[in-house]
């Protein structure tokens, strides 16, 4: 008697801290454990039922992990080839200019074969969102190296570690997007912990309640873990994130509006 008294009363509307935001489909999603990209999809489903946008949201994620976002999202999506999705996004923008559109990408994706559409529609600066969803590794393909893959880091095509005299430096794609006069707001975010996760938050509401001032492209680098590319468990990979990722990738602002 006392357990079910106990019970009804936690769940009394005053006592609840979290609800799942209505945003979010109750399919379940087929990310890997301690993966970044289900809080991340929350967190955006979450800052557009606060600001009341459903019905004027326009997402568009290309191949990769997140190439079932749209199974989430109780809102319209669109598939987009290998890279393309920013010159998808362009076209929805430019057709229904008063919708928010974003598109969603990894790191394979968005610096790699979509680096010519990422350059060129921050260079233009069409106004949308881009997320960028930065695990240093291809961690649909294999864990084959990426362009943000660290020096040294392991991966099923660099055993030993990148060398940058065989293969480059890695590629900070948000520092390089900052640059150009398209960009109006470029942030670099985390989503491993509460903290970063409310900072992420704030990051996105402002993205979006920035897009109707037309002033150019948000740019938001979440900084991920992916503990099945890396070979670990989702403790080790926080960690080794930590360690290492938020070093080269530092975490912060890197571009805000002057306005």
């Amino acid at each position: 008697m006392a357990e079910n008294v106990l019970n009804k009363e936690m769940i009394k509307p005053e006592n609840l801290v979290y609800t799942k935001t209505k945003v979010l489909t109750d399919n379940v999603m087929h990310y890997c454990p301690g993966c970044g990209h289900s809080t991340t999809h929350r967190v955006i489903a979450e800052v557009v039922e606060e600001l009341g946008i459903q019905s004027e949201v326009l997402g568009v994620a290309p191949v990769g992990c997140s190439v079932f976002m749209y199974n989430y999202m109780d809102f319209d999506m669109q598939e987009a080839a290998h890279g393309r999705a920013p010159a998808v996004a362009t076209g929805i923008k430019r057709l229904w200019p008063d919708k928010y559109v974003f598109s969603y990408q990894g790191d394979g994706d968005l610096a790699a074969i979509g680096t010519a559409e990422t350059i060129h529609a921050c260079n233009r600066g069409e106004n949308i969102v881009m997320f960028f969803i930065n695990n240093g590794i291809y961690g649909m393909t294999g864990g084959q190296m990426a362009p943000t893959t660290l020096e040294g880091m392991k991966s099923s095509t660099t055993p030993y570690g990148r060398d940058w005299m065989q293969m480059g430096h890695p590629l900070k794609i948000t520092e390089l997007v900052a640059s150009l006069p398209g960009t109006y707001y470029v942030t670099r975010q985390a989503v491993h912990t509460p903290a970063y996760v409310r900072k992420l938050k704030r990051a996105v509401r402002k993205a979006f309640e920035y897009q109707p001032k037309k002033k150019g492209v948000s740019f938001i680098e979440v900084v991920s873990n992916c503990n099945s590319g890396w070979k670990m468990t989702p403790v080790q990979s926080i960690k080794w994130l930590d360690e290492n990722m938020l070093d080269f990738y530092p975490l912060g602002d890197i571009k805000v509006p002057e306005d």
